[in-house]
């Protein structure tokens, strides 16, 4: 299984794992399948309409004007709007997945460690329609060609896409954590984290990197910051794994005075 290392403006160095193409695959028939029922919804609900107004035709004179057609052509858009945007509304507010993605255990990161932004999911939506022509040949063959997972639109938005599923995360030993020398601390505040509050964001570190402890990384990124008062865009992973470099450089610095 491919997997792609991402170097953070913060030196520090993340592994993932790239998610594979038939994953991306199967993820994709689970969207579409998610489409294709919302659409069979509507199309159930304008047969009902139809069969109900052409009844109440019969017994009237009424029928539609300008007015009216204006009224069912913004009505058709305000439907057809979340099929077409489908993929773009899933990945801004489901964190970088669409069902199916969610469904497969997969995400889009972006390679710098940052956090993918919504300009980063329009390029990908964008460019999704041109990765999709000849049946999603082109995305085949260009996630195939380069290696790191990436179709046309994770080329333009700098991202790729991972898979969440168990694989071996980088054990922050106090090797991997030792500043270089001249090393400046990103976050001053790690100086407050209190060393049995490092510990435990160590263990964390150290599990697999899973789904569910993604979901404990994030809620762990949320409360360091909170309480060290930190605002940055660093992935959950890359902000923890400074905090704690800058901890144990601060750390250092303090027993050495």
């Amino acid at each position: 299984m491919a997997s792609i290392r991402v170097h953070t403006t913060q030196n520090v160095t993340l592994e993932y794992q790239v998610a594979s193409i038939g994953d991306r695959i199967v993820a994709t028939l689970i969207d579409s399948l998610v489409q294709i029922a919302y659409v069979a919804v509507w199309v159930g609900i304008f047969y009902w309409i139809g069969a109900s107004s052409g009844r109440a035709a019969r017994h009237s004179d009424w029928h539609w004007g300008d007015a009216g057609t204006i009224g069912a052509a913004l009505v058709l858009f305000l439907i057809a709007a979340p099929y077409l945007f489908y993929n773009l509304l899933c990945e801004i507010f489901l964190n970088g997945q669409s069902i199916g993605k969610k469904a497969r255990h997969l995400r889009v990161v972006r390679l710098d460690g940052t956090a993918p932004r919504v300009g980063d999911y329009f390029l990908r939506w964008l460019l999704r329609f041109v990765d999709m022509f000849f049946y999603g040949a082109v995305a085949m063959i260009t996630i195939a060609a380069n290696g790191r997972g990436q179709r046309l639109g994770d080329l333009a938005a700098g991202t790729s896409v991972i898979n969440l599923r168990a694989q071996p995360a980088p054990v922050p030993s106090a090797a991997s954590l030792a500043p270089p020398a001249g090393y400046q601390p990103v976050f001053p505040q790690a100086a407050n984290l209190a060393d049995h509050d490092a510990a435990l964001l160590h263990r964390l570190l150290a599990r697999p990197l899973t789904p569910a402890t993604a979901t404990l990384l994030h809620e762990a990124a949320l409360k360091t910051k909170d309480l060290l008062r930190i605002h940055t865009d660093l992935d959950d992973a890359a902000f923890l794994h400074t905090v704690l470099r800058d901890h144990a450089h601060l750390t250092h610095e303090a027993a050495a005075r």
